[in-house]
């Protein structure tokens, strides 16, 4: 082939950049302006917390703190390790959250896998029954009377067994398994000879990442983040988790550590400045253990989500 030919043939082979039509650029600046607002909307009050917690107070109360520390102290976090409320809540909410986690994820995969089963006798009447119970619930004063029959008041059971199962998380864990796991597979096992029980184990669990991921973490946060059910069957203090004790604080709106009686009112003040820090901080410490646990599994939690979501 000649050189002429050559670079009549090459100018065919560019490809022509398509240029974005104008109405998708300003679809896209648009987005980008509301997504950015957004995540200041999310961000901002995480930063101010924090700075708060190391700011001094007046300067807190008084607006000279908006984005960074001002006058910056250690002194609230130093009163949260001397006060023995708050580690032991810390440590309390730590066993509920990681009970409830295990309890109620065990629970929900067992029974979204069982309700997943097209062989399972009644297993649309089981489903509406559970459904029934995120419309109508016995009431309040019937679950206390429930709990107080079996004897759970004032013990770790009465925070982790009422709670024990969602059926929301339940219903997403059924249509997990039953757009994951596939008929055939089941077959193929029992030609091998396996049973039920060693397919849901050997089989179905190790692919139920996802859905597990899913369900430790929301009932982790949920257990977490509650403090209701401790305040209606909880009387011991020392079994209060830390939310509960972050409660009584921010409504007695007073903190004393050493509960000496003072009676000096500049002190008193002092101490008052050192209660409203000491709320940023016990904001920041609660919001660590979700922080932390989170990107561990994120991944699987999205995959989860989409998945079970797919259909009902």
């Amino acid at each position: 082939m000649t050189p002429l030919a050559t670079s009549e043939i090459a100018p065919t082979r560019r490809t022509r950049r398509i240029s974005e039509p104008r109405g998708d650029k300003v679809l896209h600046a648009v987005l980008l302006i509301l997504l950015s607002l957004f995540t200041l909307a999310i961000v901002y009050p995480f930063v101010y917390i924090v700075s708060a917690s190391f700011s001094n107070p007046v300067a807190v109360s008084s607006g000279q703190m908006w984005l960074f520390p001002v006058g910056f102290s250690l002194d609230a976090y130093q009163t949260v390790l001397d006060y023995p409320e708050i580690p032991r809540g810390f440590l309390n909410s730590l066993f509920y959250s990681g009970a409830s986690m295990l309890v109620g994820t065990v629970l929900t995969i067992a029974g979204g896998y069982a309700l997943s089963r097209s062989d399972l006798a009644g297993r649309n009447i089981l489903t509406f029954v559970f459904i029934i119970t995120m419309m109508f619930s016995g009431g309040m004063i019937p679950t206390y009377l429930v709990v107080q029959n079996l004897g759970l008041l004032n013990t770790a059971w009465a925070i982790i067994l009422p709670s024990a199962m969602s059926v929301w998380q339940l219903i997403v864990t059924r249509t997990f398994y039953q757009t994951t796991i596939p008929h055939e597979l089941l077959e193929c096992s029992r030609i091998d000879g396996a049973s039920d029980f060693r397919f849901f184990l050997q089989i179905a669990i190790p692919l139920s990442k996802p859905i597990i991921a899913v369900n430790l973490l929301l009932y982790g946060v949920a257990t977490w983040n509650a403090y209701f059910n401790a305040l209606i069957y909880l009387s011991d203090p020392d079994l209060y988790p830390l939310q509960l004790v972050m409660r009584n604080i921010l409504l007695e709106n007073s903190f004393d550590p050493t509960q000496t009686g003072e009676t000096d009112p500049q002190k008193l003040a002092e101490m008052q400045k050192l209660a409203d820090k000491l709320k940023y901080a016990l904001i920041i410490i609660a919001s660590i253990p979700p922080l932390i646990a989170y990107p561990f599994v994120q991944k699987h939690f999205v995959k989860g989500m989409m998945i079970g979501s797919l259909k009902g």
